[in-house]
């Protein structure tokens, strides 16, 4: 018998994550090696446990499948399938450049097809090597076939009426449990009930920055960023608002603000 397979799972939603993962082990040729509730700990566990296969949630706070490819060496890159509810033409683009794609609810029949194309894959072990550039490719694809259309105001409730907030008046959204805190330019504060990482797809990101898990910024108002001990930092907004950021996120905002 074959060694078994070695995966690892990464979604930020726990019942996706558990019913993933109770799919996985169903299967007699599947070791489950670890679970990732974000992004950041996804990076660590496969630099650590190096497995064959890892199953990335498309769109996680502060660090998304995307991102999780990015942070690894290649000499760590497993084999990739995405698991995603987006539309057709991710799809579209996953199914001609990346290892596989998974959609939600996972069907587990279409699990076992792609821990079978896994297995193919890894008997021809250059294929693996190639994995980077392949998720890479899907990505352009994706971008050039699914180019979203993104929010230009946000309705929100006060009392009887509803407000529309334009959105380049938004200076910041700051999550609370299943609130957001929309903080606007006028130093105005709206409440909505809201996912955060949802909001965030339907954001420009030219125009938005998160900062950390709960946190997404106007990109354009901030006008100071603090060093803060530990490698995190503070951002200041025009407003006033001091907003801290991440030590991941702090790499990619000095980045991003240093870039001429």
């Amino acid at each position: 018998m074959s060694a078994r397979l070695r995966v690892i799972v990464a979604d930020d939603e726990r019942p996706a994550r558990s019913f993933l993962l109770s799919l996985l082990r169903t299967f007699e040729d599947v070791a489950v090696v670890g679970e990732a509730a974000s992004g950041r700990d996804a990076v660590a566990i496969i630099e650590k446990e190096r497995p064959d296969l890892a199953l990335l949630d498309w769109q996680m706070p502060e660090l998304d499948g995307m991102g999780v490819v990015r942070m690894l060496n290649k000499d760590a890159m497993p084999l990739v399938a995405f698991v995603t509810a987006f539309d057709e033409y991710a799809v579209r683009a996953f199914e001609v450049n990346a290892v596989d794609y998974l959609l939600k609810p996972v069907d587990k029949a279409r699990l076992r097809e792609t821990l079978n194309r896994v297995q193919e894959r890894i008997e021809h072990a250059e294929i693996v090597a190639e994995q980077a550039s392949h998720i890479t490719s899907a990505i352009e694809t994706y971008e050039t076939l699914a180019r979203p259309s993104y929010l230009e105001r946000i309705p929100v409730r006060r009392r009887e009426d509803v407000l529309i907030v334009p959105i380049q008046q938004v200076a910041s959204i700051v999550a609370e449990g299943e609130l957001l805190h929309l903080t606007t330019i006028q130093k105005e504060r709206h409440t909505i009930t809201y996912r955060l990482k949802d909001l965030e797809r339907r954001l420009d990101p030219a125009r938005f920055i998160r900062l950390g898990r709960g946190t997404l910024a106007n990109v354009d108002l901030i006008t100071k960023v603090n060093a803060m001990p530990g490698g995190t930092h503070v951002a200041v907004l025009s407003t006033g608002q001091q907003l801290p950021v991440s030590r991941i996120q702090s790499r990619v905002l000095r980045e991003r603000l240093l870039k001429l």
